[in-house]
């Protein structure tokens, strides 16, 4: 839950990285969310005629801005330019790219864009006192 609350606390921050663990945890809480919605939707009768629920659509609209600057992070984690997101309008193809890059581990080194998250620099300890 906190790596859901942490990429709506840096929902428009497109700078950085986040790992692959942040990154999945943010969609699995937000696919559970949205599903709890729409049963909500479904109970209250807050459907429309093209079954689109009313809490759904607004809680997709709330984290549409947070999804696209946690996947830009993530692209960021492995070395690529956010711009990749714009594959995700190639048909089939396009998505399945994307699929992968999420999948992929982090650089472990250092890259543009910050820091490794998950591969901490190692070569920052103090040296003992003589």
């Amino acid at each position: 839950m906190n790596y859901f609350l942490d990429a709506l606390k840096n929902y428009a921050t497109f700078s950085g990285r986040a790992t692959r663990q942040q990154y999945w945890m943010f969609v699995l809480f937000s696919v559970i969310f949205s599903f709890l919605l729409g049963i909500v939707d479904g109970l209250f009768g807050f459907v429309n005629e093209i079954d689109m629920g009313l809490l759904s659509t607004l809680f997709s609209l709330a984290i549409l801005i947070p999804s696209i600057a946690i996947l830009a992070r993530r692209l960021h984690d492995i070395g690529r330019t956010g711009w990749w997101i714009l594959l995700i309008f190639i048909p089939l193809i396009g998505a399945i790219v994307i699929l992968i890059f999420t999948l992929l581990d982090s650089e472990k080194n250092e890259n543009q864009y910050g820091e490794s998250l998950k591969y901490p620099a190692t070569n920052s300890v103090v040296n003992p006192v003589e």
